[in-house]
């Protein structure tokens, strides 16, 4: 499993840069569940919970920081 798309956090923008962030974090997700029966299962008990949705945006804001500094903030 691939969990640093093309092995590099270098993206040409943040708007690309929040993208992978996004797709960090899916990976994670995947990368510690790998059943998708269970991860489907456990979805819903998810996605109604708002401190779960806090918790997922917390961890892509993280993703997010450390590709923005990657990238020197993009100057």
């Amino acid at each position: 499993m691939e969990l640093v798309p093309d092995n590099t956090l270098i993206t040409a923008s943040p708007d690309e840069g929040r993208a992978l962030a996004i797709k960090l974090a899916r990976s994670t997700v995947k990368a510690t569940q790998p059943d998708a029966e269970v991860r489907q299962r456990l979805r819903p008990v998810y996605a109604e919970d708002p401190d779960n949705l806090i918790a997922i945006a917390q961890v892509v804001a993280i993703e997010f920081a450390t590709i923005a500094a990657a990238n020197d903030y993009w100057r």
